[in-house]
């Protein structure tokens, strides 16, 4: 099939009228309906039917023109990405992994791309999945479940963490497609004094009567917080249940402090305020120059996800999947290159 037949038959089939097919493609009608026979003969079928006053599609013709705008839409999509002058990747995480996470990710990336321009943006996870929703980024790495996922739907994701849906999951947030990237450990940091540091493991309603600090509700790091220590809370006042078809989510114990950056929540556990729960991605070159002491649950296995998160139709882009190329290259074979600090 001849492109200019197929864009012809587009118009016809948008406007149902010849007339106005020619005046938009600012052709002669008879040349508009010679172009629709010619597509005809060669499909061997009728696609419009002229025997009323007006035109309209035929059975075969509403199938073809259901099929012509994303053949249109896809040619169109190529040239874009055959012709861009300069690759570009908008790029969206959590600060935590786009301070540990994404410049070794992103130094390989370039080794391989060196002619594209990479933007990263820092934000919380809702935000994020919004940006990447309306177009602002190309694509967003997070902790947790992903966006698309409707509610309770059992997700096949780390087990510890009950899956628990996100503020834009749901049939309200379509396009979004997720992946998850890697699972990493959530981990008890204490200060290096304390009276755990030493053991290295505690039983997670023995951590639970320690004073913890964590981030504001509404947090995915403060998520995690309640979820983990949800059923420890003996707090009746402060706790609210929620229950699902999948998981019964209750807040933790009310933390002594709430703080909004994790690197300061991490300061202010090494100077001895209490202890705090964590991604071990976000603490690991905190313990590594001593400045805290990782504490292990010893009777539970809390993990979360890195979660990717792009549009399903985003436009043609070869720089975003070379990224996610990149990405899951280095954590499949190289996890513990990427998670060190």
């Amino acid at each position: 099939m001849e492109l200019r037949h197929l864009r012809t038959f587009e118009a016809v089939a948008r406007t149902l009228s010849m007339t106005g097919a020619a005046r938009e493609l600012h052709y002669a009608q008879s040349s508009v309906s010679d172009q629709v026979q010619a597509l005809e003969r060669e499909l061997g079928v009728e696609l419009v039917d002229r025997s009323q006053r007006r035109i309209r599609l035929t059975a075969r013709g509403e199938v073809l023109a259901s099929y012509t705008g994303r053949i249109l839409g896809l040619l169109d999509e190529a040239r874009t990405a055959v012709v861009r002058p300069a690759p570009e990747l908008a790029l969206g995480a959590l600060e935590t992994l786009s301070r540990h996470l994404l410049p070794g990710v992103l130094a390989s990336y370039r080794a391989r791309h060196p002619e594209t321009r990479v933007r990263v943006s820092q934000s919380n996870r809702g935000e994020l999945h919004g940006a990447v929703r309306r177009g602002e980024l190309d694509l967003c790495l997070t902790f947790g479940t992903p966006p698309n996922v409707p509610p309770n739907v059992p997700l096949n994701v780390p087990p510890g963490i009950p899956p628990s849906t996100p503020p834009n999951a749901g049939p309200d947030a379509p396009g979004l497609r997720a992946e998850t990237l890697a699972e990493e450990p959530l981990v008890v940091i204490v200060p290096p004094g304390h009276r755990l540091a030493t053991r290295g493991r505690a039983a997670l309603a023995e951590l639970a009567a320690e004073p913890f600090l964590a981030t504001q509700r509404g947090c995915g790091f403060r998520e995690m917080y309640d979820t983990a220590f949800g059923s420890t809370s003996t707090d009746t006042s402060a706790a609210t249940a929620t229950a699902t078809a999948t998981t019964t989510a209750a807040f933790g114990p009310e933390p002594v402090a709430e703080v909004d950056s994790i690197d300061t929540l991490g300061a202010c556990v090494a100077a001895g305020m209490g202890c705090a729960l964590l991604p071990l991605l976000a603490v690991r070159h905190r313990a590594d120059r001593g400045e805290v002491t990782v504490v292990e649950v010893g009777d539970a296995e809390l993990r979360t996800a890195i979660t990717m998160t792009w549009l399903e139709r985003s436009p043609a882009n070869p720089a975003l999947t070379g990224f996610q190329d990149a990405i899951r290259r280095q954590l499949s074979t190289r996890p513990s290159d990427l998670l060190a600090p």
